[in-house]
Order: C-alpha cells, then structure tokens, then sequence
C-alpha cells in the first residue's frame, strides 16, 4: 500500500546551518511513526518543512502521492495536513467550544460562509464528537488559558483534529505533562490511529516505544536509522548517539 506521507530527501538551511539534511521518510496509513533524536536535531525544523510553515531548499513532499513540496500551510491544510505545536498555541481568552468551533468551520460549505455561526451544524456536530472524545464535555464554556497543562494539550489536539485531517503531526504532545496526563494522552493517541495517519516527536522513550509503529531517528540534522522500535533500540548508532551508551 502506499503511504500516504512521503518524505524524499529533504534538506533546509539557515546561513551555514544545515537544519534538515537529506531526510527521507515514509508513514504508512493509520499506523503511528515517531520522531526521536537528541534537542538540535531538527525534529520540529522537519515538521515546519513537512506542513508548509518553512519551504525545502531541496526535496519533496507527497501526500497521497501528490507533490505539495513548499505549498503554504493552508494549503496542506485542504490536503489533509494538520499539526499541533510545541509550545501550546491556543485561543486562551476564548472557550473550549469557540476554540475547537473555528477550528472545525472549515467543514461548512463555502456557499455557506454568509450564514450566522449558529447554523454551522455540521462544525458544531463535529465539536461535539471532539468534547465528548476529549473528555472535554465538563469543561465546554471554560477559557482555555483557564485550563490545566493537560486540558490545554488535550485540547490542541482536539483542534487539529477539527477539520478532520488525513494525517496529524503531533509535536512533543505529553511535554510538560504530569505522569498520570501522559499515559491518558498515550491512550487517546493509540486510539486516534483507526482514524488518522499520526506523525510524532516525542522525548519520552518509555512511551515512544510502547506507542509507535514506527520509529526514525535524528542527529544533527540527518537521519541516523529507522526501523521498529525494537530495532531502533538495539542500534548501536542510536544508543551512542541518542542514548549515549557506547
């Protein structure tokens, strides 16, 4: 089958830094392929190439096959695209409803657009699939700064996820999350992959390699293996480099 995100020798530079060199990658449907490598790697660079933030000096993009190399955000976006972010980026002075509301208007028809918000009926059914998913329900008409870390993480997801994209990037979304947040997130991700093609980055190598189908690791720019995580783990390139063992 084929994947349906391809990723074929992308490389980016800013001055003499080589942020992104000649990285190759694939994600296969519905399966979850995490991005592991030490800070500098250029782990969120990638992903800012991959969802159109920043365009490749060299490489390709496909989507379903498609070349959307350097399309811009919106864009990526219409073809499926969606991403969080690492720092959370939310509307923090608007609820939890009007938050994941405009994140799901994209829905509506465009012969639409003149009609009040409260008519939006198919964006508001799909927010009420993603309170009641999220765990969210309680919390509906509560200003997102008003939340917890873990509600505000939850949430970001529960955005992207809004207009609901073929395939997800999720960048470091258990960070800053206390023990028991991170194994609820972990479960919520696992459940995610029967609808949705998940790419990650994550820290914590525990949860990377109890979650992922899929595993590519980054040093310095390049990718230095790839693989299962088992054998991903057993690589003696991944353990000096990443887990520094020798």
């Amino acid at each position: 089958m084929t994947p349906i995100l391809e990723v074929e020798n992308l490389s980016v530079s800013f001055g003499g830094l080589r942020a992104v060199d000649n990285v190759s990658l694939t994600a296969a449907r519905h399966r979850i392929t995490t991005v592991i490598g030490p800070n500098g790697a250029g782990k969120s660079t990638l992903f800012n190439l991959i969802s159109g933030a920043l365009r490749p000096h060299e490489g390709r993009v496909l989507i379903d096959g498609h070349d959307l190399t350097g399309a811009p955000p919106y864009r990526m976006l219409a073809a499926g695209v969606a991403r969080s972010f690492q720092i959370t980026n939310l509307f923090f002075e608007l609820s939890v409803v009007e938050n994941l509301r405009l994140a799901a208007q994209v829905l509506e028809p465009l012969r639409k657009a003149w009609r009040p918000v409260s008519a939006s009926r198919t964006a508001f059914a799909r927010v009420a699939e993603l309170l009641k998913r999220f765990r969210l329900a309680e919390r509906t008409h509560v200003a997102a700064g008003d939340l917890s870390h873990g509600e505000q993480r939850r949430l970001e997801v529960a955005v992207a996820l809004a207009c609901r994209p073929k395939v997800l990037l999720l960048d470091e979304p258990t960070q800053g999350m206390s023990h028991g947040d991170t194994a609820d997130t972990a479960a919520l991700i696992r459940s995610l992959k029967e609808d949705v093609t998940i790419v990650l980055i994550e820290h914590d190598i525990g949860l990377v390699m109890s979650l992922s189908d899929y595993v590519v690791v980054m040093h310095q720019g390049r990718k230095l293996a790839e693989g299962t995580p088992t054998e991903v783990k057993a690589n003696p390139a991944v353990q000096a480099a990443y887990f520094g063992q020798a």
